[in-house]
């Protein structure tokens, strides 16, 4: 992850479709919430579906601290479609064909196949304000994105 975004950084807007045919961009959050962006390497693999599932477990003390948990992949919608069906996934899933928004964050792939999975955490006005990159840590990524995402909560709350 050498040209991964950093901890200050802005995070660079995007657009992308999600599995609900909507085109979802991150300034649609901006001023909002606070987002959650995880990205995983492919719907239905074990340790993606666990990941999701981590995240879909949280979903609800996610919204309540005011923030927006979204998921993005190379898969297309109707794979995100059929993984957020199948596995009662509430949070958004984004396709990022040809993982173009996954290169902007410095998403790395690992031996140049399976892409990263790499979790960021962006305050309301969209600067990164954690980084998280395990391949086997599953659910250290909701731990540390909840830890920040609470600092953040509490941070605005006092403002």
């Amino acid at each position: 992850m050498s040209n991964a975004l950093r901890i200050g950084d802005r995070a660079p807007d995007f657009t992308l479709p999600s599995s609900d045919g909507r085109q979802v961009s991150l300034a649609d959050f901006r001023g909002k919430k606070v987002v959650v962006l995880f990205f995983y390497p492919k719907d239905e693999t074990p340790g993606c579906t666990r990941e999701a599932c981590e995240f879909r477990d949280s979903f609800d003390a996610f919204g309540d601290a005011g923030a927006e948990v979204i998921g993005v992949s190379d898969d297309d919608a109707e794979s995100h479609k059929k993984f957020a069906s199948k596995h009662r996934l509430q949070m958004t899933l984004l396709s990022d064909a040809g993982g173009k928004v996954r290169k902007q964050f410095g998403v790395t792939a690992l031996f140049g196949v399976l892409p990263d999975r790499v979790t960021f955490v962006i305050d309301r006005e969209g600067v990164v304000r954690h980084t998280f990159a395990a391949r086997l840590q599953f659910g250290k990524h909701v731990e540390e994105a909840m830890g920040v995402v609470k600092t953040l909560a509490g941070a605005s709350a006092h403002a």
